[in-house]
Formats: C-alpha cells, structure tokens, sequence
C-alpha cells in the first residue's frame, strides 16, 4: 500500500468533513438532542418518567448519534460519487489497491463517528442535569466500546452505500435504519423485553442493540445489560462482517 496516497485520501475527507462540520451537525444531532430534551427533562420533569431514565437513556442516544453520523458520512458520499459526481474515478486511479480506498471511506467515517460521539455525550449530559449518574468503571472498557460502535456504523455505511442506489435512499432510512432504532435497545434496556422473549432473541440480530448495550455497560453499569464480553464478540462479528460485504460491494461497483 501506498501510504502517502492513503493519507492524503483521508486528509481530504477529513477537511471535507470539518468544511460540512456544521452541516453534519445539524443532520446528526439535532434528533437525538430533541429526544433527550424531550425524554429525559419533560417527561422525567413532569414525573411520567422515573428521574433514574435520564441515566439510562444518555447511551443509547449516544449509540444513535454515532451510528448515524458513521453511516451517513461514509453511505452518501459513496452513493453520490458512485452514480452522479463520479468523482470516485478519479480516487481509484490513486496507486493503491481499491480495498484501500474502501478502508479509507470507513476511517474517515469512523473519526467522524467517534468525534460526534464525544461531543454528544457532554452535551447530552448537560441538557440532562441535575439526576445524570454516570460511572465509567473502566475508562479502557468505554474506549473499546466507541471505537466499536464507530466501526460498526462506518462499516454499515460502507456496505450500506455500496449497496443502495441513489433513488432508494428514502427507503434506506425508512426500512433500514428506522427499524434499527426502534429495536436496537436505545430508548430501552434488552432486558425490557423479557416479557416480549421471541422478540427479545430477534433484537439479538440488530448490531444496534449491542452498541446501545456496549455503552451502557461502560456508562451506567448500575443497570442491567447485555453480558460485557458478549457485547464485545458480537460488536467485531458485525464490524469483520459489514467490513467484507462492504468491500465485496465497493470492489463490485469499481471494477462495473
């Protein structure tokens, strides 16, 4: 691999990124920081929620926030560039093999993903003052858990947007990552659904659970969740197997 070329790729999408910087915000946070007003200090203020739920929902808008600033920066410009600016022409002509363009797209995605994930869980935690505990136990454990999730949601919008045309990314959101939302145990711990056991096991299927999951395990471990060591197994099957189905698709559309 030519790693000048590779990180002058990156650099690219990295000031690209920083260009859109407020763009990209507005897309990516504005929803969550609703949520978390909405949930965690109207409905707790006015005691329909109990005041203990500001705790527990903080990581798994954390876990949305990251996933789709990961997908959405790595999936659209991929779809724009593969069938409308065709600007993707010009990067496989850099000298390196094209999975390494591909493994570019998911990095520049994966800090992009790691960056909103930093900025929401402060900001996030201030909207949700007084009554937030937090307990990091392990600084290393969380720092494993966001690198994860970063991959997970940049890998998924490598496969996403190789996959996808541009006339089907309505349908991307509302039949892809909507359902992932609703059932990826962010507004809600796994072991909420102990009443609901086949849908419970269904969950298991969504990578979103386990991010929500990995988070709260590493944020608010006083509340129940999802065994530790098999948050993790399962979060690197994900990243590995999005990773493969995303370069199988990119090499796919490049070589077509």
């Amino acid at each position: 691999m030519n790693g000048a070329a590779f990180l002058a790729l990156l650099a690219r999408d990295v000031h690209v990124a920083r260009r859109n910087a407020f763009q990209l915000l507005f897309q990516t946070f504005l929803q969550p920081l609703l949520f978390v007003f909405i949930f965690g200090r109207v409905m707790v203020g006015s005691g329909y929620l109990p005041p203990a739920y500001k705790s527990l929902l903080l990581p798994g808008i954390m876990a949305i926030t990251m996933t789709f600033t990961g997908i959405w920066a790595v999936a659209m410009p991929l779809i724009a560039e593969f069938q409308f600016t065709r600007e993707i022409e010009d990067r496989l002509l850099a000298p390196i093999d094209n999975a390494w363009v591909a493994i570019e797209k998911v990095l520049a995605g994966l800090i992009q993903a790691v960056v909103a994930g930093l900025v929401v869980l402060p900001v996030g935690a201030l909207v949700l003052r007084p009554g937030l505990e937090l307990h990091v136990n392990s600084p290393a454990l969380l720092i494993a858990m966001v690198l994860l999730v970063a991959a997970f949601s940049a890998c998924g919008g490598l496969a996403l947007g190789c996959s996808m045309d541009q006339q089907h990314i309505g349908l991307m959101f509302s039949m892809v990552l909507t359902p992932m939302i609703f059932f990826g145990c962010t507004y809600y711990p796994w072991s909420a659904l102990d009443k609901f056991p086949i849908l419970q096991k269904i969950v298991l299927l969504n990578p979103l659970a386990y991010a929500s999951e990995g988070l709260r395990a590493s944020l608010v471990p006083q509340f129940p969740h999802i065994p530790t060591w098999g948050i993790l197994v399962a979060l690197v099957i994900f990243d590995c197997l999005l990773l493969m189905v995303g370069l199988k698709q990119f090499d796919k559309k490049a070589v077509g």
